[in-house]
């Protein structure tokens, strides 16, 4: 196959170079014909045309059929290529499917494999039982009362409001927020502009 779509690709150059030199000799009496000044120079210039027009059109009718054989001739071996790849695959699956079953009846056994996964499982317990022991505070008693806990919080949070109060007592009443006078905005006698009362408020 791949010697004969070689030779049709030859003869497919090869016509395409003949109908090359054909268009160069076309341009070549179009060229006369636009020159030739008697009727009848001119049409025998359009006879000559008109033969080297017909060999052209023969040789790209074959062109074209040589081009479609060397198609088909490419698509037959790009098919037979991919046929040895199929085939050649199936056989390195088989091969590994074999090579998979013998490995696993010899080297692995489900039995064994569910006993291992149950032994793990097991040390994972007892390791996180160990985890669990070296966690524990062992400053903290066990026996403490819950509802004891829960009536000390809150005695503490009576003291904190007391001892608050008792800052708020104890600050003198001139220094206050709410015995403090407000803040002037105008001079006695006087109106301020607007942007003079910011600049005293802030």
């Amino acid at each position: 196959l791949d010697d004969a779509s070689s030779g049709l690709n030859g003869r497919i150059e090869g016509m395409d170079g003949k109908i090359a030199g054909l268009e160069s000799e076309l341009r070549v009496y179009k060229d006369k014909m636009k020159k030739a000044k008697s009727p009848a120079a001119k049409r025998t210039l359009q006879k000559r045309a008109m033969e080297v027009l017909k060999r052209k059109r023969m040789y790209e009718q074959q062109r074209d059929t040589v081009a479609g054989q060397a198609f088909n001739i490419d698509q037959a071996s790009f098919g037979i290529e991919s046929a040895k790849a199929n085939v050649a695959t199936v056989a390195a699956m088989k091969a590994a499917n074999t090579e998979l079953k013998k490995t696993i009846k010899k080297d692995l056994n489900i039995d064994d494999v569910e006993d291992l996964a149950d032994d793990m499982a097991e040390l994972m317990e007892d390791f996180n039982e160990i985890n669990e022991t070296l966690g524990r505070n062992f400053a903290t008693p066990e026996d403490l009362d819950e509802a004891d806990l829960d009536a000390e919080l809150e005695m503490l949070a009576d003291e904190l409001e007391d001892e608050a109060e008792l800052e708020a007592d104890s600050t003198p009443s001139y220094l206050q927020a709410n015995t403090l006078p407000a803040t002037p905005t105008e001079l006695p006698g006087q109106t301020l502009p607007a942007n003079k009362v910011d600049q005293l408020t802030t």
